[in-house]
């Protein structure tokens, strides 16, 4: 009987507000959870794949080495064909 005596001035009108105030924390408490923890940590990992994709692609600035067909000692062959000593 006591409980109920303590309960009965709680109207539906006050049990829906409170009900809905209780949602609207909650709303705001997820909102900012969302905004400042999920948002950033989501950008990072982002971020993140996508300097490992760029690191991983291609170099689009990259240019053919003009030099690669060049020998890094021309005259090792002259002194072959030129020398009768060696066999």
């Amino acid at each position: 009987m006591l409980l109920s005596s303590d309960f009965s001035s709680f109207t539906r009108r006050k049990m829906a507000i409170l009900v809905i105030a209780i949602l609207v924390i909650l709303v705001v408490v997820w909102l900012v959870y969302s905004l400042y923890i999920i948002v950033p940590s989501t950008e990072k990992t982002a971020a993140e794949q996508v300097a490992e994709e760029v690191a991983k692609a291609e170099n689009p600035f990259k240019a053919d080495n003009p030099l690669s067909t060049v020998e890094t000692n021309p005259f090792e062959k002259v002194k072959k064909v030129l020398n009768p000593f060696e066999q």
